[in-house]
């Protein structure tokens, strides 16, 4: 196996890149966001939400669908969505959604960013977590 690749190429570089534009937050400032009316979106696989549980009131959008999800301009957007509205993307430990987050601020959504340490750090900090269901 070779070694990771440092330079301009590779994903450590394009994760560093996605975060130069990203006010991340902590678990608590995410709860305080979402109890503002911000929204909490949750980008991991079911089996994750099914295994861990999941964060009250957190939106639940696989990453496939994504995009289509938080494109203010798209047919298929979430509903009520507005482009200076705060969104924090949740991953397993907050690499995706840090990759997602930039994502979404090039799709217009302004005040997007991602929860640092992830679900995981959600939980490792007492916050609430309720049992996911499967979907249907």
């Amino acid at each position: 196996m070779s070694a990771p690749t440092t330079g301009p190429y590779g994903v450590e570089h394009l994760l560093a890149e996605s975060r130069t534009e990203l006010e991340r937050v902590s678990p608590r400032e995410a709860a305080e966001l979402q109890r503002q009316g911000g929204l909490i979106i949750d980008i991991r696989p079911d089996a994750n939400r099914l295994a861990e549980g999941e964060i009250p009131g957190a939106l639940t959008v696989e990453r496939i669908v994504l995009e289509w999800r938080l494109d203010p301009s798209s047919p298929h957007r979430l509903a009520g969505l507005r482009p200076h509205q705060p969104v924090v993307l949740v991953c397993n430990e907050g690499y995706a959604s840090s990759l997602a987050a930039a994502q979404a601020r090039e799709l217009g959504l302004t005040r997007a960013t991602d929860l640092d340490g992830g679900f995981r750090a959600w939980k490792a900090a007492g916050l609430p977590v309720t049992t996911a269901t499967a979907a249907a």
